[in-house]
Formats: structure tokens, C-alpha cells, sequence
């Protein structure tokens, strides 16, 4: 089988794009041990708690939001718990099911850790695009999540600011952030 080999285009778009793939966690995740004193990882687990009803999900939705294993997942929200910014108890609906939930001190962990989280993400991808690049990197990530993801197992997750208007995600992370 003959392998299909980048062209010079190909190859200069894929080695930029592995080179962000391989600073931007390391960027984001310096930021938030530094700040906040929390991974990007628990951050981000953090925040989708915050944006659930109740502030509450089962460990395997959580785990599907994430894309991680619940492993992982478990050994972080213990992490998390002993900090005290979650709390997990038995799914009412299902004995069998552990849910999660964002406690009071998670809450204010989230809404102090946010404005710094946001200024860097600015600072590092969103403002070194001019608003139609914003664009066209919505439609390469929607390309690319389409062969990455094709059941759609996490499009909960990117999709989640998808219907709001163009300025809505800005105020939302204003409104928690207690501007």
C-alpha cells in the first residue's frame, strides 16, 4: 500500500497545528497551577459541573463530557473533594450510580479562577485572530471533531455555545466570573 504522503501545504498546516497541540495544554495548564492552584484538567471539570443543572452530574456523564475514563475522572474528583469543591453521593435514580456535585467552595473556586483562565486563553489563541480566523477555526475544529468524533460522544461539550449569540458567551463568563 502506497502511502500518501503530505504535501509542502499539508505538511506546514499539520506541523503548526501539532506544535499548538503540544504547547497550548502546558500554557493553559501553568496558568491555572499557578492561579488558581488547580490542573487545566480539574478546571475544566469544574466548569462543566458549574454549567449543569443543579451543579450536579453522574461521574459517567462527567466522564463523557471530559472524554476521560473513570479512572481518571475518580482520582481527580477525589482530588477535588478533598479540597472541598465537590462533593459525590449515591444518583437518587440509580443506587448503582455515583453522582457529582459542585459545592458552595467550588462555586467561588470557579468564579476566581475564570477571569485568569479567560485572559490567557485570550491572550494566547483568541486575540491573536482577527474575528473571521475565529470563524474559519470554528469550521476546521467542526471538521476535524467530525472524523475525531463521529458518534458525537462529546459534541454536549463543543457544541454547548452553539445556538447562543455571538456576544452571550462573553457576558455568560462576565455574569460568573461576578463582573
Amino acid at each position: 500500500m502506497d502511502t500518501n504522503w503530505l504535501n509542502q501545504q499539508e505538511l506546514r498546516a499539520w506541523v503548526r497545528l501539532a506544535a499548538v497541540l503540544e504547547l497550548l495544554p502546558g500554557v493553559l495548564d501553568s496558568q491555572l497551577r499557578r492561579d488558581a492552584g488547580l490542573t487545566h484538567f480539574q478546571y475544566y471539570v469544574l466548569a462543566i459541573l458549574s454549567e449543569s443543572p443543579q451543579q450536579t452530574l453522574r461521574m459517567t456523564s462527567l466522564a463523557a463530557a471530559t472524554h476521560s475514563t473513570l479512572p481518571r475522572l475518580s482520582h481527580v474528583a477525589q482530588r477535588l473533594e478533598d479540597l472541598g469543591l465537590t462533593e459525590r453521593f449515591p444518583c437518587p435514580e440509580d443506587a448503582r450510580a455515583t453522582n457529582i456535585r459542585l459545592t458552595a467552595s467550588g462555586r467561588k473556586k470557579v468564579r476566581a479562577s475564570a477571569p485568569g483562565h479567560v485572559r490567557n486563553v485570550r491572550q494566547h489563541a483568541i486575540d491573536a485572530l482577527s474575528p473571521e480566523q475565529v470563524s474559519q477555526l470554528t469550521a476546521i475544529t467542526d471538521a476535524i471533531l467530525r472524523r475525531l468524533d463521529p458518534a458525537e460522544t462529546m459534541s454536549q461539550t463543543y457544541r454547548r455555545y452553539d445556538s447562543a449569540p455571538p456576544e452571550s458567551g462573553r457576558e455568560r463568563a462576565a455574569t460568573k466570573a461576578g463582573r
